[in-house]
């Protein structure tokens, strides 16, 4: 009996989570939140942590769940939980070392269904720098910035921007996420310290110039034939998105739909959809822009390709609100996994 077959009956669903990046607490809650609202009667849910010291441990499913899952349990090797059939892996595993294709290339080696894209374009999509090379090649329209590296002069590297930028400018790790090692600079020094606090946790940094507009986000779902939803908004509760707003004090506001013009909306989800398709995006991610209403339009801001799916989460409060709930959410991303690598294995097939 093929996958196809048995999606629809009951499919064991990995919940894959944890990890060894700043993101871990993140995907923790993550995991959480997709246990809860699986169907059980479609999926027998199953819970595989990776702790900070990277060990594979399988979770602790009680009823009800915690408010976050923790990532202990029983010593296993990912050999063993993998190779169970009628399984298909959901990667929760939030930045570096997770959400950058290194996961992914171990789920295609083992050779098991798992949501959301593959190696090239996960790891593309974390990068932000390779991303943004991409997307400008496509014609995709973006902020200004500029690269460093984590071993440049600081110094140099600040003066170099503010010369080409202006000020007040943004200061990004390349690979990372949840705002993560994010600074928002408005002087010299302010920068200086901003690079060396990104260079903390990466090689590769990220100089953005600061947009004033509107903090746009579109979900987007699908393989070949993707979806976008209605756009969302994000109001900060300071001076921008951060990990704290998004995470710790629920000080932001979500709005759904954006406070935006019909054509502003429209032109948001076709840059969203073009832009998962110049990354080869498969499965889900979410397209994130900054809005100049009286100016550039959408500016492309980055890609998340796995998204939070916590109760304050864009990426699921946008697909409740274009008509698809949480649980359904969850079944359709299965079943794009599920034909992405049955589609996949027609290609794999040596004749002997």
């Amino acid at each position: 009996m093929g996958y196809r077959q048995l999606v629809g009956t009951r499919t064991r669903l990995v919940l894959l989570f944890g990890g060894r990046s700043a993101e871990h607490d993140v995907s923790c809650v993550s995991a959480r939140h997709v246990a809860a609202a699986a169907d059980k009667d479609r999926f027998e849910v199953v819970a595989l942590g990776i702790t900070r010291a990277g060990q594979w441990r399988l979770a602790e499913l009680a009823d009800p769940l915690p408010d976050q899952l923790d990532a202990d349990g029983l010593a296993v090797t990912p050999a063993e939980v993998f190779a169970e059939p009628d399984t298909v892996v959901f990667p929760l595993v939030h930045g570096p070392m997770g959400e950058d294709g290194t996961i992914q290339g171990l789920l295609e080696v083992a050779d098991v269904p798992y949501v959301g894209s593959g190696v090239l374009a996960s790891a593309v999509c974390m990068d932000k720098s390779m991303a943004k090379l991409v997307c400008a090649r496509h014609g995709l329209p973006q902020c200004r910035y500029q690269t460093a590296s984590a071993d440049d002069r600081a110094q140099e590297v600040a003066e170099r921007a503010i010369a080409e930028l202006g000020l007040p400018l943004f200061v990004k790790p390349a690979n990372m996420g949840s705002s993560v090692g994010v600074s928002r600079a408005t002087t010299e020094s302010e920068v200086v310290k901003a690079l060396e606090v990104a260079g903390q946790y990466d090689q590769t940094l990220i100089i953005e110039e600061a947009v004033t507009g509107q903090e746009i986000e579109v979900s987007v779902l699908g393989n070949q034939d993707p979806e976008a939803s209605v756009p969302g908004e994000i109001v900060p509760g300071s001076e921008f998105y951060d990990y704290s707003d998004k995470y710790l004090t629920d000080g932001a506001k979500l709005l759904v739909p954006a406070q935006i013009s019909e054509a502003a909306a429209q032109q948001a989800q076709r840059l969203a959809l073009a832009t998962y398709r110049a990354l080869r995006c498969e499965g889900m991610a979410r397209v994130d822009f900054l809005y100049e209403s009286h100016g550039r339009g959408m500016l492309l801001s980055e890609v998340n390709t796995i998204p939070g799916f916590t109760p304050i989460s864009m990426y699921p409060k946008l697909w409740q609100a274009s008509g698809l709930p949480y649980p359904q959410l969850i079944e359709m991303l299965v079943d794009l996994a599920v034909e992405r690598y049955e589609r996949r294995g027609q290609h794999r097939r040596i004749d002997r």
